[in-house]
Formats: structure tokens, C-alpha cells, sequence
């Protein structure tokens, strides 16, 4: 899995909230590859692209704060 690396230092229901607009169960449901019904599911293209530039902004705005310390 590729978020393996960052996935207990994200709070995923913000990013879910602040980029998607969606609960925290969604997207707990989209990393596990689940639907909310319990079969197969997961990030669809355009989600993943999504979720690669909330990735990217949330990135940049650490390094912000980081070069603000």
C-alpha cells in the first residue's frame, strides 16, 4: 500500500472533510478498499488524482510552518 508510510501520522478524517467533503467512514472505506456496503471498492481515478494534490497541499503547508519555526 502506498500510503503505508504516512497513514498513522495523517488525520484522515480532516483531509476527507477539508478536500473531498466527505465523512471520515469514506474515506476509512476507500483506503481499506471497501464500498460502504462491504464489498470491493477503493479510490477511482479521479479520487486518487484528488487525493494526490490534497497530499501535495497538505505537504506545502507543513513546509511552511516548518520554515516558519
Amino acid at each position: 500500500m502506498v500510503l503505508r508510510d504516512i497513514i498513522l501520522d495523517v488525520t484522515w478524517s480532516k483531509i476527507s472533510r477539508r478536500y473531498f467533503g466527505k465523512s471520515s467512514s469514506w474515506i476509512y472505506n476507500k483506503i481499506n478498499g471497501v464500498d460502504g456496503n462491504g464489498g470491493k471498492g477503493g479510490f477511482t481515478t479521479d479520487e486518487r488524482e484528488q487525493l494526490r494534490s490534497a497530499l501535495a497541499d497538505f505537504a506545502n503547508r507543513l513546509r511552511i510552518v516548518a520554515d516558519k519555526l
